[in-house]
């Protein structure tokens, strides 16, 4: 047998108990949810086969296309904000100062607590009589007292901000360390040329960090696809299901509504979207490669 299968066999064992969680966890429930969307499924047993119904029934949904606007408002909100905030933090992170240790640490903290810390934290904090923020607008001599989380456009703002403070830790991170994969010699070299710092950022520090800033963009794509927790806890999805994301409508259909079947169809048409636009992002990024 050649040498290089017996390598391979002795990686077997090792490999095996990781497949097979891979395979009961994963791969199982992508045939099962499949499966469930063709069914009239409660959730106690499938009832009848429906076949296509529930994607008709999805395509008709004026709540479904709702929530999908929603989400994408939320996608379009977040998504340049947070690459531009990271990209920003990770450059101050980046200085050569003695805060620099200070500023990794606080930038990423937020980011290791749970979406439940957050969130109430930030209920506490916009209070409409007596939290910080109308308290602080007081003080500074703005008598406002603006109610955060009935109003749209400042529920949409609520979430956004927290959101963006929660996750911007690990997005800078990943801009740091292509920051610090950059070779110092490039930045000797156009200095001795008389290059300005502006200079140095445009033409070296930008175009090095163009591949790892494509990854951020994806996966800050996909991830605002799947808010559901921040809002579900700060907003509940109002004032009036202004800020009800899609994969709440598929919660509520499921597990409210008592109806697996139509929230599988929903989870099957969230992940389409998702994966055209994986396809799209990979297949821009190739030909920037090129």
């Amino acid at each position: 047998m050649n040498k290089k299968w017996i390598l391979d066999l002795k990686a077997v064992p090792f490999l095996l108990p990781f497949f097979l969680a891979y395979v009961v966890f994963t791969i199982f429930p992508i045939f099962k949810g499949l499966e469930m969307s063709l069914y009239d499924w409660t959730l106690v047993r499938k009832l009848e086969f429906v076949g296509l119904e529930n994607y008709q029934k999805m395509f008709a949904d004026k709540h479904f296309w709702r929530t999908l606007w929603n989400t994408t408002f939320f996608v379009i909100l977040t998504t340049p904000t947070m690459v531009l905030l990271a990209l920003g933090l990770a450059l101050l992170a980046n200085l050569n100062s003695k805060f620099k240790t200070f500023f990794r640490g606080s930038f990423f903290i937020p980011s290791i607590l749970s979406v439940s810390v957050i969130s109430f934290l930030m209920i506490f904090m916009l209070q409409p009589y007596n939290g910080f923020v109308n308290s602080f607008l007081h003080a500074i001599g703005i008598n406002a007292e603006p109610f955060w989380m009935a109003d749209k456009g400042l529920a949409w703002v609520t979430i956004v901000i927290v959101t963006l403070w929660w996750t911007v830790g690990f997005n800078m991170i990943l801009f740091l360390a292509a920051l610090q994969d950059i070779p110092e010699s490039l930045y000797e070299a156009s200095e001795i040329d008389g290059a300005s710092r502006w200079d140095m950022f445009w033409h070296i520090t930008l175009p090095q960090l163009i591949p790892i800033g494509r990854v951020i963009v994806l996966l800050q794509i996909l991830a605002s696809y799947k808010v559901f927790a921040q809002i579900l806890l700060i907003t509940g999805g109002g004032p009036g299901g202004a800020t009800r994301p899609l994969i709440q409508y598929i919660y509520e259909a499921g597990f409210k509504q008592n109806n697996l079947g139509y929230a599988a169809t929903m989870s099957y048409g969230l992940f389409f979207i998702l994966l055209i636009l994986s396809i799209i992002q990979l297949k821009s990024q190739r030909s920037g490669e090129n």
